[in-house]
């Protein structure tokens, strides 16, 4: 299922590259009236998530939550997941609502530890923490503690 050599291959066989990618460091360096939204589930997002980073869900998202958050839909919007695979669904959702400036983070929270960034509990401590979502997707986070539960 996850067997390919590299991130990339990954991203390439289970996305269609629909939104447009934006990479842990052009983010960190621009998040700035960015809205961050997390497409993962209420436990990923508990063990860390990214600093300010509003839960909306996977299976559970509903639209209706977003677009009662977010009134501007030239707003610049980020969603992430724990690769990039569930946050281009929500991306692509969000762009058929008409939001025009949605981009979809690159290796998701897991890349963005992996470069060396900050994740936060749901204390707003920041922690060493990532929620792993299983072994297999799990081999993709190479810093931090793995949480598999």
């Amino acid at each position: 299922m996850v067997s390919q050599k590299s991130l990339s291959d990954v991203l390439n066989r289970f996305n269609e590259g629909s939104i447009p990618y934006i990479t842990p460091d052009q983010m960190a360096i621009s998040m700035s009236n960015t809205v961050i939204l997390d497409a993962r589930e209420r436990e990923e997002y508990n063990v860390s998530h990214i600093k300010d980073a509003i839960y909306i869900g996977y299976d559970d998202f509903e639209l209706d939550s977003v677009l009662h958050s977010i009134k501007d839909k030239d707003q610049r919007i980020v969603v992430y997941c724990s690769i990039g695979v569930r946050s281009e669904d929500i991306g692509e959702y969000l762009k058929e609502e008409g939001f025009k400036n949605v981009f979809n983070l690159y290796g998701g929270i897991f890349e963005w530890k992996n470069k060396g960034y900050a994740v936060y509990d749901t204390t707003a401590s920041e922690t060493e923490k990532v929620h792993a979502f299983d072994k297999k997707w799990g081999i993709w986070l190479k810093q931090g503690v793995k949480v598999y539960e």
